[in-house]
């Protein structure tokens, strides 16, 4: 089952900057870029850093980790640069009202790269 949380005005948002959100047990990294709000796990897949600490690349649409500068697709979760090899959960964001909207779904129903941003 599938829950949708509000977690920010899209005013609250920097544009082109991460921020974390810990939400029902998981950490979520939430970047806005224009319009638009993307969210991915915010664990790296390659060691326990927290991706909202690392750089927007607002042109491909990336996160990249801090520690040792992988990079995840902010639509998919996909790891698409080593030393990472696996995904990061994604999540399905909308904007409706000013407001910004994430689907959770259940733990069990969760695959990593699951769900689009």
């Amino acid at each position: 089952m599938s829950a949708e949380v509000r977690i920010a005005a899209l005013d609250d948002l920097a544009d082109g900057e991460a921020r974390r959100f810990d939400l029902e047990g998981r950490r979520i990294a939430v970047v806005r870029l224009g319009d638009d709000v993307y969210a991915i796990g915010d664990r790296c897949s390659h060691a326990d850093v927290s991706l909202s600490d690392g750089d927007v690349d607002a042109d491909e649409c990336t996160l990249e980790c801090p520690q040792h500068g992988s990079a995840f697709d902010l639509q998919t979760g996909a790891a698409l640069t080593l030393p990472a090899v696996r995904p990061v959960p994604a999540y399905t964001v909308v904007v409706r009202d000013g407001d910004v909207l994430l689907t959770l779904d259940d733990p069990a129903d969760e695959a990593p790269g699951g769900g689009a941003a």
